[in-house]
């Protein structure tokens, strides 16, 4: 029996937003709370605390999601729904992509979208079509144990400073 289909997380873009990160999918810890990097080793917060010096993991989710859109920053993912055992990208199957078309209409002021991890940066072949500049950012998950932390904040550092939002 195959695994069930899953949907995943609505956008958190609105007109302020200069800058999408895009994610694959929500891992399973995202999914049961029904928050973006909800897993508590995801490095995700910590950097975006590190960049804006702001302690976003002390804040109540929706607090942080108000911070983030407040500073131009939108949150999404490449996937809308998938089959997938698990949190690792590598067991994705059966994708179906968002409307990443339609991030212009959702943001008119947007400038880059930056795509966290590898298979985010797989749909950048859709994502370049947009006219912004395009962006592959470390992955946050703990599965990228190869970047060391002070790395993946410079790389997103420098991301955050393109659009003026660091």
């Amino acid at each position: 029996m195959p695994d069930p289909l899953l949907q995943g997380l609505s956008p958190v873009i609105d007109s302020r937003t200069r800058l999408v990160v895009l994610g694959s999918f929500p891992g399973v810890a995202s999914l049961q709370a029904g928050e973006y990097y909800a897993h508590p080793r995801n490095q995700f917060w910590p950097l975006l605390s590190s960049i804006w010096s702001v302690d976003l993991r002390a804040l109540p989710y929706r607090e942080r999601l108000h911070v983030a859109l407040q500073r131009g920053l939108g949150i999404w993912d490449v996937y809308a729904h998938c089959r997938r055992e698990g949190s690792l990208d590598s067991a994705i199957e059966d994708a179906e992509f968002n409307d990443l078309a339609g991030l212009k209409r959702l943001a008119p002021l947007l400038q880059a979208v930056a795509h966290n991890g590898g298979e985010s940066a797989r749909a950048m072949r859709f994502t370049r079509t947009l006219g912004v500049q395009v962006l592959r950012l470390p992955s946050t998950s703990p599965a990228n144990a190869s970047w060391s932390f002070e790395r993946k904040l410079a790389a997103w550092r420098e991301a955050f400073n393109t659009v003026g939002i660091a």
